[in-house]
This record gives C-alpha cells, structure tokens and sequence, in this order.
C-alpha cells in the first residue's frame, strides 16, 4: 500500500455501486468517484436523470459511470444490481448507500403502516439488503461501505419519529456491521451530514424565507452543505487513505449540533451578525 498516492491514483480503476445517483448527494458521489477514475453503476428511479448523467460523465474520459433503473424497495432489483455490476467488471471495492427521503412531517398518531413502511425500506432495508448481496464480493476486495446517515439522528427534528428511526438505524448497523467485517478485512463507516442544499431541500424550505434563514444559521459554520462536500468525506472513507478507520460516525455537518443546541438552549437570543465561511 502506497500512501504517498494521490487519492485519485490509489482509487482508480476500483469500482462502487453508489445508490440514489440521480440528485443530491448520491449525484455528488458518482460524480467525485468518477472523476476520481472510478468505474461507478449507480441507481436511482428518475430514469432521465440517470441516463443524462450517465452521458455527462462518460463524456470526460475518466472513471466510467453506468446507470441502472432501479427502486430501492424493490429487494429482488437489488440483488440484480449488485450481480450485474460484479458481471460488468468483475469486482466490487465499495458500496455507497445514499438512497433514501425525507417524508412528510407529521405527529405519530397521524403515521400509517404503510407510510412506516415505505419510510423503513426506503431508508434502512435497502441498506442492509445491498450491503447483503455485496458482502460477498467486498470480502474478496477486502473493499468498504459508506453509509449516508443524518445529523438528526443526534439532534432530532421535529414530526419526524418515522425518519428518525431511520436514520438511527442505519448508526447501529453501520456499527454492527463494522465489527461482523472486520474480521473479514471490509470497513464500514458512515458519514452524519447536516443541512445540505439539494433538490430535496428546495422541496423543502426553498420557498420559504424564513425557514430558508434559520437553516442557513443553525449550523455554526453559516451556511448550508454542498453535496460535493459529502462525496469528497466518502471517497475518502472509501480510499485507502483511511485503512484504519472503520465502525465511526463522521459528522460533515457544519456544526450543526452546536448550532442546533444554542438554538434550543437560547430561543429567544438573535443570531449574531457573522462571516460565512467559504
């Protein structure tokens, strides 16, 4: 192992199966993996997105990107994605589950089970099922996965008990998993991001100011995440550059939790006037 390497050589040619590459942060991903000289099959179910990014980056001659239809929920979909990418190259170095959504918010008493359920599958099940049929292959590369977690699941977030568990889950199983695979050469690790700005955030709070203000102010680093920022935390964890790291929890977060906690401790205190940093 090399480590005078550039991160870029020591990853290229290695190959990832990176989940929700049609937006956000899973777009970030493919696109940092790739550029990195990464061969990526990524999924998602906006099929138009993910053929257009498809051709976007296979158009700059790096890493090569491969887009397969697919719905998270679907577990028999998920098995062919991770066979059909180990038949196209042969190996398989890293997982990346991003895939995931941020549903309503709304009181318990107002959940039903199948929105539950869709929340669960979405979220946690399709994380454990792909890290299930990648296993085997990871072993072999003595490879990793990086799970995109949330923030909130430390600092919690109002109307959304279904998402939370979620989120919390997927904190345990990353450390579960970590200590199973150990022993098996794999690492695992997840990364906590905080607010990012994304299509889903637009969804969001783009059209509303003031809220738009409060999460450009709750992290103490003043600003929102850019998804790049997260998917550079994952090419990392997903390098040999971090060989000894294995079963954390890596907040890219802003300061979110401290930002966060002044606001709770002190709701009627003005957030100063202060630089945002670049």
């Amino acid at each position: 192992m090399n480590y005078k390497l550039p991160i870029e050589e020591e990853m290229k040619g290695k190959v990832a199966i990176i989940t929700g590459g049609t937006s956000g942060i899973g777009q970030a991903c493919v696109k940092v993996f790739c550029d990195a000289g990464v061969n990526v099959v990524t999924l998602g179910r906006r099929i138009e997105n993910g053929e257009a990014l498809e051709k976007e980056i296979n158009a700059r001659g790096k890493g090569k990107c491969t887009y397969i239809a697919c719905d998270v929920r679907d577990v028999d979909r998920i098995k062919f994605v991770v066979e059909e990418t180990a038949r196209l190259y042969g190996r398989i170095d890293t997982l990346v589950n991003v895939a995931g959504y941020f549903p309503k918010q709304h009181p318990i008493d107002d959940e039903t089970c199948e929105e539950f359920e869709d929340v669960i599958n979405t979220n946690i099940r399709s994380y454990v099922m792909f890290a299930k049929y990648a296993m085997p292959y990871l072993r072999t590369s003595k490879g990793s996965v990086v799970n995109i977690g949330s923030i909130t699941a430390h600092v919690g977030v109002q109307g959304c008990a279904d998402y939370l568990v979620t989120k919390g889950g997927i904190e345990a199983f990353t450390r579960g998993l970590s200590f199973d695979e150990a022993f098996n050469g794999v690492r695992v690790n997840e990364i906590k991001p905080g607010a990012i700005q994304s299509e889903i955030s637009a969804e969001l709070y783009g059209k509303d100011p003031a809220y738009n203000d409060y999460m450009q102010h709750v992290q103490t680093i003043g600003r929102n995440g850019r998804p790049e920022e997260i998917a550079y935390a994952a090419l990392f964890l997903a390098s040999d550059w971090a060989s000894f790291i294995t079963g954390i929890e890596l907040l890219v977060s802003g300061g979110y939790e401290m930002g966060e906690s002044y606001r709770q401790l002190c709701p009627y205190t003005k957030w100063p006037e202060k630089p945002v940093m670049k």
